[in-house]
């Protein structure tokens, strides 16, 4: 939060509900500095493997986690894994939510270094990209000042 506040970036955050059990105060921290907090499922299964009665308490749980950390509920949900299906889709759909995809990975959770994960995400990138980076990895906030610095200097804004 800190790095993007620096670069006046307001990134959104998919939070998986377990997380967001273990960590409410941090939860309402990212909410109350002005960033989206989308869901992630609540356990982060493979959510197409899941009845639509398995995928809508997944949602609903993490939902309801989000909410009582924050006060909002979340509009945005992005698939564990990245996968989806129909099903998914119109379960996430009926509980008020877009389900949003990413277009450049920067494979920060596979150990990168901040380099090798900027020089991903820059030769990946395009207007209207959606940059997928993760909280838990090595290396990514070395790599974010890095990366963002890069990517405002080519004209890239942020939304």
């Amino acid at each position: 939060m800190d790095i993007c506040d620096q670069f006046g970036i307001k990134a959104t955050f998919f939070l998986v509900g377990f997380w967001v059990e273990k960590y409410p105060e941090i939860t309402k921290q990212i909410s109350e500095r002005g960033f989206e907090i989308g869901t992630h499922s609540n356990s982060h299964p493979d959510m197409t493997k899941l009845s639509v009665s398995q995928q809508e308490l997944e949602l609903s749980t993490s939902i309801n986690l989000i909410e009582q950390a924050t006060g909002q509920k979340p509009k945005l949900f992005r698939p564990p894994y990245g996968a989806y299906n129909d099903n998914l889709i119109s379960t996430a759909e009926n509980l008020g939510l877009v389900t949003i995809q990413w277009d450049v990975d920067s494979l920060d959770w596979k150990g990168l270094s901040a380099m090798e994960i900027t020089t991903r995400v820059m030769n990946g990138v395009r207007s209207g990209s959606i940059i997928l980076c993760h909280n838990n990895s090595d290396h990514i906030l070395d790599a974010l000042p890095i990366l963002l610095d890069r990517l405002q200097k080519r004209g890239y804004t942020f939304k």
